[in-house]
């Protein structure tokens, strides 16, 4: 007789076992849902946080393709201790004032001077410009050089259709062979490189 209610117990027990998980189950469902609904409603009163906005609103960006080369000259001076990197900005501006490739002049000074580190004293001349047997070109600053050289570039080289460093070698270095515009296009890749 024991085993008897035990087992009726367990067939009365286990259905409302169940009926109560269902229940439960139900209340959680129905209290999540609400919370959602909630959730909404906060949104939909006027709260200022929401997922997407109502509206959206145009914003353009533009990056100056100056800056950058400004940067990565300086980058490319630094690098290399240059006393060159306060002028990185002479270079793009009289580069874009002349219609050159900015990396001409910096990559013709690493060439010729390794960016300034071996020069004729006092000459301010970085790039071996007018140096030849006793004769040195002289300028009073960098700047100074920067703006003659590349308006000399310009107007004696580019115009004229040397435009590549090899056609460039031709006329400013004559007695290379070959290294010096190897080397000063190897030096227009490594600037581009960080662009």
């Amino acid at each position: 007789m024991k085993k008897f209610a035990l087992l009726a117990g367990y067939f009365a027990a286990t259905p409302l076992l169940i009926v109560l998980v269902v229940f439960y189950s139900l209340f959680l469902i129905h209290n999540t849902q609400s919370d959602s609904r909630q959730s909404i409603n906060l949104f939909s009163e006027g709260v200022q946080y929401r997922a997407l906005p109502q509206e959206t609103e145009d914003v353009s960006t533009q990056t100056q393709p100056k800056d950058a080369r400004i940067a990565v000259l300086t980058d490319f001076f630094n690098r290399y201790h240059s006393p060159l990197a306060p002028y990185a900005q002479k270079f793009v501006e009289d580069a874009d004032k002349y219609k050159l490739d900015y990396r001409l002049l910096p990559a013709i000074a690493m060439q010729e001077s390794g960016l300034c580190k071996k020069t004729p004293k006092d000459s301010n001349n970085c790039w071996g410009f007018g140096i030849y047997g006793k004769k040195v070109t002289r300028f009073d600053n960098y700047g100074d050089a920067i703006d003659t050289i590349s308006k000399t570039l310009a107007q004696e080289y580019v115009a004229k259709g040397y435009t590549e460093p090899e056609a460039i070698m031709a006329k400013y270095t004559p007695s290379s062979n070959g290294s010096w515009a190897e080397s000063v296009s190897f030096f227009m890749e490594k600037i581009n490189a960080s662009l």
